[in-house]
């Protein structure tokens, strides 16, 4: 037994070695480890928000009155908008429709004695649309109180926990490192086995001593390691270059990370059961990785899918480590806070990785 475990770690420590010697000589797989991620993580990271900063608004004034006039001054003030002014709203119809203004102001006649103003916004970008609505609306509002010196009967004051400045890149950054690792090291994994067998090495790697979990733990432990470098590098640019907040454990961090790594390499070794070629597995890879980011909770929230779309969440272990990783960083979240997510992502682990196990015992 004693001999037998020894053997085993021989071929193991053998196989290693080839492993990383091959993912780390060739000069497209060390570019493939390291700038994609950077780059998609600069590129989400500064594209994926939300936030209207800046809108054009056009402007039917036919007032001309001193109340439309301040209102038009507040919101020129907020440095968020550029007014554009129209004779008549066919004008201004037609300027939307050229996409020049995203949402149109119009002052009737009667503006200064009944104070009703038309708000058209562009509802093509919904959530542009209800935000400039939103903003438009609380500048005018603020304006009428400040200016007449009228207090309303219920004050809210609002605030935000977790993220004070409702900034999006908070939100973001973080699913974007979920997403990065799950491309990264799904297509990396997918890749290195159906490139053995197109290059006819596999075969004869077969025919050796080598145990089928000594083969998949070879193959799996570099992109591993690779994955967990990833992580450690993309939390350290959003930390110090967004300033994205770590509140959280990094302990929790790493277990969620090495747990979510389970279920995105046995993803990898399934999709290599079943691909005979390198494009295969490419064209594979892509066609799990759109429906995990779309039902994962990334973009869309989960609650608001139809429910046989929610039950397939269930099985997406990007849905459990996203809820991992924001907490983390936004909420200070440890391992105890997420015991359910956890569990989940070893289940569905453990899951993948014995299923690729069978399925490339079947394959070979």
């Amino acid at each position: 037994m004693i001999d037998a475990i020894r053997h085993s770690l021989i071929r193991l420590r053998a196989l290693l070695a080839k492993e990383f010697r091959q993912v780390l000589r060739d000069p497209r797989m060390r570019f493939f480890v390291i700038v994609p991620p950077l780059v998609q993580l600069v590129i989400f990271g500064y594209a994926a928000n939300f936030d209207v900063r800046h809108a054009d608004v056009g402007v039917i004034d036919q007032s001309h009155s001193q109340p439309s006039r301040g209102q038009l001054a507040s919101i020129t003030a907020t440095g968020h908008f550029t007014l554009h002014r129209y004779a008549d709203m066919d004008a201004a119809r037609a300027a939307v429709d050229r996409g020049e203004v995203r949402a149109l102001l119009h002052f009737s006649q009667s503006f200064a004695q009944d104070g009703k103003v038309q708000l058209i916004a562009d509802g093509s970008d919904s959530n542009s649309a209800l935000m400039i609505v939103g903003e438009l609306g609380q500048v005018m509002r603020h304006h009428v109180q400040t200016s007449m010196g009228v207090s309303p009967p219920i004050e809210v004051v609002e605030r935000a926990w977790f993220n004070p400045n409702l900034d999006d890149r908070d939100y973001f950054v973080p699913g974007i490192m979920a997403n990065v690792v799950l491309i990264a090291t799904m297509i990396l994994t997918a890749m290195t086995v159906v490139r053995e067998r197109e290059q006819g090495t596999l075969e004869r790697l077969l025919i050796t001593p080598v145990a089928r979990l000594e083969f998949l733990i070879a193959k799996i432990t570099p992109v591993a390691c690779i994955g967990l470098a990833d992580v450690a590098l993309i939390t350290a640019i959003a930390t110090f270059w967004f300033e994205v907040p770590l509140r959280g454990s990094l302990g929790a961090l790493l277990l969620g990370s090495i747990l979510f790594l389970g279920s995105t390499l046995g993803l990898g070794l399934l999709i290599s059961s079943f691909a005979s070629t390198q494009q295969q597995a490419l064209l594979l890879a892509f066609f799990l990785v759109m429906p995990a980011v779309i039902l994962s909770g990334f973009a869309f929230p989960i609650a608001n899918m139809p429910e046989p779309a929610q039950w397939l969440t269930w099985l997406d272990p990007l849905r459990y480590y996203l809820v991992v990783v924001r907490d983390i960083f936004l909420k200070g979240a440890v391992v105890t806070d997420h015991l359910f997510e956890y569990g989940m992502m070893a289940l569905l682990a453990f899951s993948a990785l014995g299923l690729s196990m069978l399925r490339l015992g079947r394959a070979e």
